[in-house]
């Protein structure tokens, strides 16, 4: 039975040691020992360092690329927790991968978003802290809790420092109809007005712009997406802004850094001026470029852990 007398513990897999590493010295604890390896055919091989029992547990991985290991390092990670009699254990998924498949678009599609979410409970996992999902309604397929946090209190204030001079000129854009929401919360905690992109998707990942719903004519833009990953939906709405719409400057900001395939010779390439992304995913040194700001998350998941485990509520985190 959880106890939270015994104690926090919070340990990383390989996905998200940076960010597990931050998120300990933000709670003022050391990170859990442990070690995810594999071997020599590619099993993974998880050693836990430390006592867990009867310790309230919180594994740190986003399951980003490579998705299957790292989402595999998760599962026996809680196995391992489990059967070393830790009290309770929580998944700290900054970025949950296949999000994206939350339903059927055509026949005979899987949905592997309910296949994830029922393999993460059979791994012993009692609770799930996430931030912006791709699609909230995942949340749904899930018997346990699910906290999901938002990724715009943490961009928004990044913008409202770097554009504080010129507010009156600033446009929230949607790049596309399925991420109006999330820019319409953006625009409001910026207070000022928003736009829409309307495109026709031919294919998977490519799409084609449009029309502009909105004035941005002399504008400094915003666009606001929840994730980004081959670029070609961000910097297709940049053009049309630009050219079509008449605006003076684009930003960008995203909570997921997925950036994969083309996106960053897109980006480089872009009508972009600044991309801004949160460090759910990890970025190694070769993928980062000029035009790239990063915004740390830890101090946000660092609250939210310690709320939990004091059994507080976290909703006034959640927008």
């Amino acid at each position: 039975m959880y106890n939270k007398e015994k104690g926090i513990k919070v340990f990383a897999a390989n996905a998200s040691r940076d960010i597990g590493e931050q998120i300990a010295r933000e709670m003022g604890i050391p990170l859990g020992k442990s070690a995810v390896g594999t071997f020599s055919d590619g099993e993974i091989t998880v050693s836990i360092n430390e006592s867990v029992r009867g310790a309230d547990v919180f594994i740190v991985q986003s399951t980003s690329a490579p998705v299957n290991n790292n989402l595999m390092e998760l599962l026996i990670m809680a196995d391992a927790f489990k059967r070393a009699s830790a009290a309770r254990i929580t998944a700290v998924m900054p970025y949950f991968g296949y999000a994206r498949q939350d339903r059927k678009a055509k026949a005979r599609d899987p949905i592997s978003a309910k296949l994830v979410a029922d393999l993460i409970t059979a791994a012993g996992i009692e609770r799930v802290l996430t931030m912006d999902l791709h699609a909230p309604q995942i949340q749904g397929f899930f018997n346990i809790p699910v906290d999901h946090l938002m990724g715009v209190p943490i961009l928004a204030p990044y913008f409202r420092q770097t554009l504080r001079g010129v507010m009156n000129e600033v446009v929230v854009v949607s790049p596309d109809l399925g991420s109006v929401t999330r820019a319409r919360y953006f625009a409001e905690r910026l207070r000022v007005p928003l736009a829409i992109v309307d495109k026709r998707r031919a294919r998977a990942n490519v799409s084609e712009v449009m029309n502009i719903i909105g004035d941005v004519r002399d504008k400094r833009v915003i666009i606001v997406d929840d994730m980004i990953d081959t670029a070609g939906t961000l910097c297709n709405a940049a053009q049309a802004i630009v050219e079509k719409g008449g605006a003076r400057e684009v930003f960008a900001c995203a909570t997921h850094g997925v950036l994969s395939g083309p996106a960053i010779e897109r980006l480089e390439k872009s009508l972009i001026s600044r991309l801004v992304l949160l460090d759910t995913i990890h970025m190694p040194e070769e993928k980062k470029f000029s035009k790239l700001v990063m915004l740390p998350v830890a101090t946000v998941f660092a609250e939210a852990i310690g709320r939990i485990h004091d059994l507080k509520p976290i909703s006034s985190m959640m927008g």
